[in-house]
């Protein structure tokens, strides 16, 4: 170093100690220009820089003099100063850190300790640090530390003067380190614990996530894997300073730990071998606590549950004794103490050594005490094979499997978390498992029995029990010889167990007897009842040999019956509840007993139910009994009881059937079934009868059963089944026969039901239930034929239907109110007809069904029906079949009914029938009365059955007009009993439409439709919504979608059709609108008339669709029976109205047969419509009507010849029509054909004056001018087309197309050209047409026609190609198929196939067109060339 530097460095340290920190940085910065390594000089820059607060720097300069030399003190200290000036605490525990390693390699222990000390402090503050770094450094005060060599040679504290030095804290914890561990035990704990608890509830939140037994167990054994908690453990134990106190708790802590780790481990892969190991450490731990006696109950109980001991007895009393001793408050010494008294077991090593026997207190309930203990001890082996025992000994083998079942589960965890097996423990539980399962319903569970029973004498084929076992189950399932083979063997294996070797005595002498060896089985039989007599005791084995012995003597014959009466008494001396010997009591006062004492005999059976529901011997003849008595409610108790008892239900929070389970008694539940059957719950019914079957399943009348139930339920299909099955069984049986018949009417196949109906009567003619279904059947079928339009097929299901019920009534009079309701009903649609198809058979019916209800005549009536009611000379059938079914339905009600529901339903069927006749009588007098009838009848049915929503509708409906408020709470409390019913929301929408409330209404009708979209009168009731809003588009489509649904609505037709026609007619200017769209208004039209034949403005409208589609004649048909019913309602009414309407059918009507060449006719309809109009009409509508019958009168005198009368009909009519332009305009058109249809030029030129007149008075009128150019072009006069058509030309397009809709002018301007030969011009006026609109295929096919004339088939080819993909109706396609054809048959031979494709696609869908005819013609003349 040369002397400007140590100059340099003693300037720079001079400076820093008189604290002139930049005269100090300058010096070492200029050390460092000198010489940039020098270790002194960073470490006075750092200094000067730390000073200055240039920290950054100063921290830089630092590192570089520890890069310099790392085993140097200066920089780290003053790293160390800066870091914590910084608050760098990671840093600053570092640097310290480095200091102590320092000075421990330079053996400066106090140093050293200082900075240890520090760097303790630094981590304790829980600000700076966490437990596992303050963790890491109290290591550095254990024997382990590479600190700990020079930390020992400190020495140690003087406790007379604490503040002698300052590191005390160190000086204490190096000379006694017990404080260290313990609280880095306590830090390890806390880290543990909660790293433990966070990973597992984060685990758990994972998708897919294992049970939460398995996440604890993995966590355990991650955590516990890495664990320093044994070690430190043992380093605590091992310490001298260590207390008793403490060194217990750390035995604790320490066997907790082990046993977590233990039971996390798995048994098998490479953790078995350190499972083993550890089971070891916890087994010699836990041996030794108890050993030593130290109060730890997880020890003690870990000791005492993991023995795997034979029975109860095999565990150490002694050790069970120390238990209760040490833990007084245990729930398991609770459960010891009380077993122990119960047993009469010493509950102390003293008493045993006293040997007095202890005294249990009669009044303390020890097993109650078990059983409140065992409430806490879930997971204790011992507490499970105790209560197990005492169920088991206590016969109570349902709580005996379940404890059994909750061992076994126990034993699995146990071996699972010891990593051995307990094949001790777990025999015994499967041993009380197998043997309870024996005795629990048997032999129900013996399958299950078998199997575990199978496996424990794999194991131990000496087993008693299990031995006892199998023979029970060998005894129910009749193998007498192989149970007594057993019941043997048990007697030599064991014969001093006393209580075994006598039992099996007696059940190999029951085998005996059952194998027919009697007199063997008696005296074995005695021999064992000797033995048990000698005991106190065993009152029901004693009962159960004596009776054993009456049956066996019973068996012998009857020389031996009143033996075995004494025995059976002996029976029940010895055990008065034993159920069995009261059932051989009760057989023998039955049946033995002379005379016979059924009243003894009942009680026995009585008793023996009563004590066991088992005995079904005695529960069948209990059953049998009170059914002859018909108490059917005590054969219920009976036969549900005897189900209980065989072990037919699943316990639960309702007894149900169990599942896979094969009866013993069927007739039970057969019982059951016809109980429940008879009380309507008829799942209950199907599941009784289904369960009975099992036993039996050629059972027919349990077949029968099940298929009535089904059918009852609505499982229509099922019950099919079911009862075909049963009618397999018994073919000879026909009550299945007439339960598939109902079936079939109840799935809607009214005409199978009617023929197995038919099948059951041609054998039993006068069977009375089958007559009654077959009339409800023909009812049925034809109210879906009416509801489906086949009237004619309907009428004759009905007329069916009365007779069958008539046949009803004559073989028998006790059924006579469904025979007339089912009259009544059938009468009632028949009254619905307004066209009968066949009168006389109708008449028939009617007159026969007369005499009957006439017999028994209502005052009631008196003022509604003209009595006598007579068939021979009405002409009205309708009317009078809805008077006799007025008359059925009252006389039905004085029939009198079951109950309330039938009488109302008579009450409701009276008003709707009043309601029907006041709808269609014309006497409003008569009308008030008919439906103030009906409305006290519904009110009557509604007094006896206020639940019912349809007799609130129907209420509802009587008082629509007439009382609104009665009407509206009718439906609304029908809502309330049915909120789901359409057909009552759309009644009250109806209502409130009715009443102008439209928001209301629609939102009725919305609710409506929501409920059953395919209710039709619901979208009808919101189409007259829209009407009501202006909405009229809307509400033709409303309409329109209501007649397409399945269930017709006829109103919706008619309004559908009437706003057709109306739409129609104003959106079309043209003269004739497409036939296509009247199509949909003729379909729903005939529907409707169909059924109302009766209606006279329907049939007008009709007609007039058929007038506009070209069934003319049909149009003629339907208008004259419209004026028939008009003619005859105005006679009745004499009504302006109807006979406005009269007059307007004849013109119709007259204007029809015109068309059809009547002239005669129409001449005289004219005439009967111009007599009813005045001859100086008043109103628009009479003189258009009147003009209407004038021109038409002289259309008609013409076509007759008669032209002077047809001129002056003309100018009346114009003179008529002088104030109607339109109706003007038409008539000087007719009038000018009529003159030029004379011939002469001088009526020719007439004509051409009334046009020319015509069109300066309307220049508007486009037919006149038409019909102007018309007469020009065939007089080849061009001025007169000129000057016809010069004015249309002159307008502009849109104008002239408005007034020119047809296109007239362009048809005759071609014309016109055509016939001057100008077949050029007349291209180009089509060329014209086409270009100003393209769209229109009728302009189109002119100018292909023109283009074919001229021999560019092509060129006409791709006009009519671009017409065919425009826009067109079907009509237009059908004009254009026969062009198109010859078009292409012209263009190119080859196109023959496909022309005459569309040729043929053209005659098939016009057939009457003439053209396409031609067309296919000349397909087949060019193709055959």
């Amino acid at each position: 170093m040369s002397a400007f530097v140590k100059g340099k460095l003693k300037a720079a340290r001079d400076a820093l100690a008189k604290q002139e920190n930049e005269k100090g940085r300058d010096a070492a910065l200029g050390v460092l220009e000198y010489e940039p390594d020098n270790y002194h000089a960073h470490v006075f820059l750092g200094l000067a820089y730390m000073r200055l607060e240039d920290l950054e720097k100063s921290e830089q300069a630092y590192r570089k003099a520890v890069d310099l030399n790392p085993e140097q003190l200066l920089a780290w200290q003053g790293l160390s100063q800066l870091y914590e000036k910084l608050e760098k605490w990671e840093d600053y525990a570092e640097s310290l850190e480095k200091l102590a390693n320092l000075h421990a390699a330079a053996n400066d222990a106090v140093k050293c300790a200082e900075f240890v000390q520090r760097l303790i402090e630094l981590r304790r503050d829980e600000s700076r640090s966490n437990r596992m770094q303050l963790a890491q450094v109290l290591y550095l005060l254990l024997p382990e530390s590479e600190l700990y060599p020079v930390l020992s040679t400190l020495p140690p504290p003087d406790p007379t003067n604490p503040t002698s030095t300052s590191i005390g804290p160190i000086q204490a914890a190096i000379h006694n380190s017990l404080s260290i561990l313990e609280e880095l035990v306590s830090i390890y704990e806390q880290e543990e614990n909660t790293v433990a608890q966070d990973e597992i509830a984060k685990r758990r939140q994972r998708l897919g996530a294992p049970p939460v037994d398995q996440i604890i167990r993995d966590v355990t054994l991650e955590v516990l894997a890495s664990s320093q908690l044994p070690r430190l453990y043992d380093e605590i134990l091992n310490h001298p300073n260590t207390s008793d106190e403490l060194r217990r708790a750390t035995e604790a802590k320490l066997l907790r730990m082990k046993q977590r780790h233990l039971f996390a481990l798995p048994t098998t892969g490479k953790h078995k071998e350190s499972k083993a190991q550890l089971a070891a450490e916890v087994d010699k731990l836990i041996s030794g606590m108890v050993l030593l006696k130290i109060p730890d109950e997880l020890a003690w109980t870990l000791f005492i549950e993991s023995k795997d001991a034979p029975s109860i007895e095999d565990y150490d009393i002694s050790i069970l004794r120390q238990f209760m001793e040490l833990f007084p408050a245990s729930p398991l010494t609770k459960l010891l103490e009380a077993y122990f008294q119960h047993m009469a077991i010493q509950l102390t090593e003293d008493e045993d050594e006293e040997g007095a026997p202890p005294e249990a207190d009669p009044d303390v309930d020890y097993i109650e005490i078990m059983m409140d203990a065992f409430t806490s001890l879930n997971d204790s082996l011992l507490a499970h094979r105790i209560i197990t025992q005492l169920y088991e000994q206590d016969a109570d083998y349902e709580n005996a499997i379940k404890l059994s079942e909750s061992g076994l589960e126990l034993v699995r965890r146990s071996e699972q978390n010891w990593g051995r097996s307990l094949k001790q423990v777990k025999k015994v539980f499967n041993v009380t498992l197998a043997t309870s399962l024996v005795h629990l319903f048997p032999p129900k569970n013996h399958p299950r029995a078998l199997r575990i029973i199978d496996d424990v004498l794999a194991e131990d084929p000496d087993n008693i029990p299990a031995l006892m076992g199998r023979g029970f189950v060998l005894q129910h399932a009749k193998k007498w010889s192989d149970a007594e083979e057993l019941f043997g063997r048990v007697v030599k294996l064991n014969p001093e167990d006393f209580d075994q070797a006598s039992r099996a005595k007696e059940e190999r002498a029951w085998c005996m007897a059952m194998r027919g060896e009697l007199q063997k089985a008696a005296d074995e039989l005695r021999e064992v009842i000797g033995e048990l007599d000698e005991l106190e005791g065993h009152e029901e084995d004693k009962a159960r040999c004596w009776w054993r012995l009456g049956r066996c003597y019973w068996e012998m014959g009857d020389e031996h019956r009143e033996e075995a009466f004494k025995y059976f008494v002996t029976s029940l001396k010895r055990y008065p509840s034993f159920a069995p010997a009261f059932t051989s009591l009760g057989i023998y006062y039955s049946e033995f007993a002379s005379p016979p004492d059924p009243n003894r005999a009942s009680k026995c059976f009585q008793k023996a139910f009563e004590f066991d529901p088992r005995e079904a011997d005695a529960a069948r003849r209990l059953a049998e009994g009170f059914a002859e008595e018909g108490e059917w409610d005590l054969v219920e108790v009976v036969a549900r009881r005897t189900i209980e008892g065989e072990g037919g239900l699943e316990q639960g929070p309702e007894a149900r059937a169990s599942r896979r389970y094969l009866p013993i008694n069927a007739w039970a539940w057969k019982a059951v079934g016809a109980v429940e059957l008879t009380r309507r719950n008829y799942v209950a019914a199907i599941e009784a009868f289904q369960i009975a079957l099992r036993t039996d399943v050629v059972d027919h009348m349990s077949w029968l059963r099940l298929g009535e139930a089904y059918s009852k339920a609505g499982r229509y299909a099922a019950a099919f089944k079911a009862l075909e099955h049963a009618r397999e069984l018994d073919p000879a049986d026909w009550i299945a026969s007439y339960f598939i018949g109902e079936v079939q009417r109840q799935m809607g196949a009214y005409e199978e039901a009617i023929k197995s109906f038919q099948s059951i009567l041609s054998d039993r003619p006068k069977e009375i239930g089958v007559l009654h279904s077959l009339g409800q059947s023909y009812l049925d079928l034809g109210r879906y034929e009416l509801s489906t339009g086949f009237s004619a097929r309907a009428e004759t299901s009905f007329i069916s239907a009365v007779r069958v019920s008539l046949d009803l009534l004559e073989a028998s009079s006790g059924f006579r109110r469904v025979a007339w309701k089912t009259i009544a009903d059938a009468l009632f649609h028949l009254s619905g007809f307004a066209d009968i198809s066949d009168d006389d058979l109708v008449r028939e019916v009617l007159t026969t069904v007369i005499p009957l209800v006439t017999a028994h005549p209502s005052t009631g009536l008196a003022d509604i029906i003209s009595y006598p009611l007579t068939g021979a000379e009405s002409t009205n059938l309708s009317l009078l079949a809805l008077e006799i079914a007025i008359t059925a339905y009252d006389y039905r009600l004085t029939l009198g009914a079951v109950d309330d529901a039938a009488k109302a339903t008579a009450y409701y069927d009276l008003g709707s029938a009043l309601s029907t006749f006041a709808r269609r009588t014309s006497d409003s007098a008569k009308r008030d009365r008919l439906q103030q009838h009906a409305i006290t009848q519904f009110k009557e049915a509604l007094r006896l059955e206020p639940s019912n929503d349809a007799f609130w509708v129907a209420l509802g409906n009587a008082t629509f007009l007439s009382q609104p408020g009665v009407c509206q709470h009718s439906y609304v409390r029908a809502l309330e009993i049915d909120s789901k019913n359409a057909a009552t929301w759309t009644n009250l929408g109806l209502f409130y439409l009715h009443h102008e409330d439209a928001e209301l209404a629609n939102e009725a009708f919305y609710k409506a439709q929501t409920l059953d979209p395919d209710y039709a009168l619901a979208w009808v009731g919101q189409g007259l919504v829209a009407t009501a809003n202006g909405h009229d588009r809307e509400a033709r489509a409303l309409f329109e979608h209501a007649t397409t649904l399945t269930a017709t609505v006829p109103e919706a037709d008619l309004e559908y059709a009437t706003r057709l026609f109306k739409k129609i007619n104003e959106s079309t200017k043209s003269r004739s609108a497409s036939k296509d769209a009247f199509l949909p208004a003729f379909f729903v039209l005939d529907r409707f008339c169909k059924q109302r034949p009766q209606d006279a403005s329907a049939l007008h409208l009709f007609g007039l669709v058929c007038e506009r589609i070209g069934h003319i004649g049909l149009g003629i048909d339907l208008v004259g029976r419209a004026i028939t019913l008009l003619e005859a309602a105005y006679e009745e009414t004499e009504d302006p109205v109807i006979e406005r309407q009269f007059t307007i059918a004849h013109v119709n009507v007259a204007r029809l047969r015109l068309s059809v060449a009547d002239y005669e006719g129409a001449l005289e309809s004219y005439q009967v419509a111009s007599g009813l109009l005045a001859e100086e009409a008043e109103g628009s509508e009479a003189k258009v009507l009147l003009a209407q019958c004038q021109f038409g009168s002289g259309l008609a005198n013409f076509k007759l010849g008669q032209l002077a009368e047809a001129l002056a009909l003309f100018e009346a009519a114009m003179a008529t029509a002088a104030d109607h332009p339109v109706i003007r305009g038409h008539v000087v058109v007719l009038l000018a054909q009529t003159l030029w249809a004379i011939g002469t030029d001088e009526a020719k030129e007439s004509a051409k004056t009334q046009l020319l007149q015509s069109i300066e008075y309307d220049p508007e009128n486009l037919m006149a001018i038409n019909t102007l150019a018309g007469m020009g072009i065939l007089t080849d006069d061009d001025g007169l087309v000129d000057a016809a058509l010069s004015e249309v030309l002159s307008l502009p397009l849109d104008q002239r197309h408005e007034r020119d809709p047809e296109r007239d002018v362009t048809y005759l301007l071609v014309q016109h050209h055509l016939g001057q030969g100008d077949a050029r011009q007349a291209t180009s006026v089509a060329q014209k047409a086409v270009f100003a609109e393209p769209e229109r295929t009728d302009v189109r096919r002119e100018l292909a026609s023109l283009t074919l004339r001229d021999g560019k088939s092509s060129a006409a080819l791709a006009i009519l190609s671009g017409s065919s993909q425009a826009r067109g109706d079907l009509a237009d396609l059908r004009a254009s198929l026969a062009l198109h054809a010859v078009a292409l048959c012209v263009e190119s031979w080859g196109g023959a196939a496909e022309a005459l494709k569309l040729a043929q696609k053209g005659v098939m869908l016009s057939p009457w067109d003439r053209r396409g005819w031609a067309a296919v013609a000349y397909v087949r003349s060019r193709g055959a060339q």
